[in-house]
């Protein structure tokens, strides 16, 4: 998105040094390689040990664009912030209940990121904020099925009687 900024300057469609919104990248707590090296003033992230979270798309232990998203970090004036397993599952089950979308590990992240950020005052309701929702929570079904400790019954029934309403009783 940084990126495309620039582009958009470049063909005339915003101001030349108009301001630009503060980026956020937002990771798991399991897997925190940007976040880590962002809170140590790093410019680039080490190889993250024992990578683990539920959200797959965010167990990447060694970015490979890691010094590319830093350096946006620090120009756009925003942050790197990491969300536990429980956050994110969290937010897919409150974004699942209050607004009827099945986020995917990685959008929650997202969302717990915007909450977290709100609690902190750092965003205030009334900003302009995008959120990324860069999956689709039914390919996740397994993994938040898991997370959530819901396990399939052992044995599924062979057949249902539904008799009377699609055929005879």
């Amino acid at each position: 998105m940084w990126k495309a900024f620039d582009e958009m300057e470049q063909l005339g469609w915003i101001q030349p040094g108009s301001k630009r919104p503060k980026m956020y990248a937002l990771q798991a707590a399991g897997c925190a390689p940007i976040t880590r090296a962002f809170d140590q003033h790093q410019p680039a992230s080490e190889f993250f040990q024992h990578a683990a979270t539920f959200a797959a798309g965010l167990r990447v232990p060694k970015p490979y664009g890691d010094t590319i998203i830093l350096d946006i970090l620090e120009k756009s004036g925003g942050k790197s912030l990491a969300a536990t397993d429980d956050q994110i599952l969290a937010s897919i089950l409150d974004w699942a209940r209050h607004e009827g979308i099945f986020l995917s590990p990685e959008g929650a992240a997202a969302t717990a990121a915007y909450d977290t950020l709100l609690a902190s005052g750092e965003l205030k309701p009334t900003d302009k904020v995008i959120l990324f929702n860069t999956g689709a929570g039914l390919k996740y079904t397994d993994m938040t099925a898991a997370a959530m400790h819901l396990h399939r019954p052992g044995t599924l029934p062979s057949s249902m009687p539904v008799g009377g309403i699609i055929t005879p009783q």
